[in-house]
């Protein structure tokens, strides 16, 4: 798996970003809306950069992602505006930091990033190497951090949405997993355990990614519309950018309801390539998965990491729900590169990342996960 990851050039910059209190905002039921403003620094990057390539990563609450330095002072902008937004639109606090390679490499760290191709017109990255990890630790702990943005100030978010209704699951659990490599982990033994999952999860009888065109609802009026009017509101009042979204969002549940084409756009392909394009798995200085999954093989997964917590190798988080939640990012419908981040519609990565601190505050203990709910 090593092979297949690049050094970034050392004059790149890394922009860490998450929701402060996650774990709080999704105990009032927030779960979209953290959800959606953690995939919202992402979001306002791309426009920003007018749909450059770089490398970025989702995490359910927060977002990492890397940019060359001189791309510095515009990224700053971004961070602060989206911070502002959060606050004011979305009641939320998001907390951003911006740290220089060379930093993370001077503390005995790197990022080095892969591409996992989904598709011809869209790859994800990956990252590695504990650079990612260290400069979140060093977010919050209150280092490098971006100043918000002055009161009033937006981002452009445009693409940024969420009218997928939650995704029942179909196999009976979805499951979200991080594992995490601990400290004194040899390398090799990590990747062992990694690809011991891989193959274990590859396995479409015990697991499959939630996302399936035939369980994409697309509900009218969609349940998350209020948020995404608060991420495209600009300069038109709520009530209006409201009211155009019903509207849009009518034609749209007109032509998926009856998959009914209209010019270039074709429901059942938009379908298709939301499902492949949809990131259940992914790698960011440690595995993260969403799964649609059985009882059974989550307690196989668990009785396995559990054994690699024993040896010293790995530190796991696991938290199960009964529906998956999707973001999505789409520039444009006409397009195949549509973004969609999956997470846990009944806490998800938040929940999981939970019980892997608790390991790593009680390294001793024995943790179950929690049941589903």
């Amino acid at each position: 798996m090593a092979t297949h990851y690049r050094s970034l050039p050392s004059d790149w910059i890394i922009g860490v970003a998450d929701v402060v209190d996650s774990t709080g905002a999704i105990g009032r039921g927030q779960y979209k809306a953290v959800n959606m403003v953690g995939a919202s620094i992402i979001s306002a990057v791309i426009n920003r950069l007018g749909h450059r390539d770089f490398p970025f990563v989702f995490g359910g609450d927060g977002a990492a992602f890397a940019v060359p330095a001189r791309l510095e002072s515009a990224i700053r902008e971004v961070a602060a505006a989206v911070q502002t937004w959060a606050a004011e639109e979305m009641g939320l606090t998001l907390r951003a930091a911006i740290v220089p390679l060379r930093e993370i490499r001077n503390a005995g760290h790197d990022v080095t990033v892969a591409r996992f191709a989904v598709a011809p017109e869209l790859a994800y990255a990956m990252f590695s190497g504990g650079g990612i990890n260290w400069a979140e630790t060093e977010m919050k702990a209150g280092r490098y951090l971006v100043e918000r943005a002055a009161t009033g100030t937006r981002p452009d978010l445009s693409g940024l949405s969420c009218r997928w209704e939650p995704i029942d699951s179909e196999r009976g659990e979805i499951v979200s997993l991080l594992v995490m490599p601990q400290r004194s982990a040899a390398p090799d033994a990590f990747a062992k355990l990694i690809g011991s999952i891989t193959r274990y999860i590859d396995d479409p009888v015990r697991t499959a990614s939630p996302v399936h065109p035939n369980r994409l609802r697309f509900a009218w009026p969609p349940k998350g519309l209020g948020l995404e009017a608060r991420a495209a509101r600009a300069r038109i009042s709520f009530v209006t950018r409201y009211a155009a979204l019903m509207v849009f969002n009518l034609f749209g549940w007109f032509l998926f309801r009856f998959d009914v084409k209209f010019f270039g756009f074709d429901p059942k392909l938009y379908r298709a390539d939301t499902t492949r394009n949809s990131d259940f798995r992914k790698f960011d200085d440690g595995l993260k998965l969403t799964l649609d999954s059985n009882s059974e093989a989550i307690e196989q997964l668990t009785s396995m990491l559990e054994e690699a917590r024993r040896k010293g190798i790995a530190y796991y988080g696991v938290h199960r729900q009964r529906q998956a939640l999707m973001t999505c990012l789409v520039p444009s419908v006409l397009m195949r590169d549509h973004l969609h981040f999956i997470d846990g519609a009944g806490g998800g990565y938040a929940k999981a990342a939970e019980s892997l601190k608790q390991q790593i505050r009680h390294p001793a203990q024995d943790l179950q996960p929690m049941p589903c709910r």
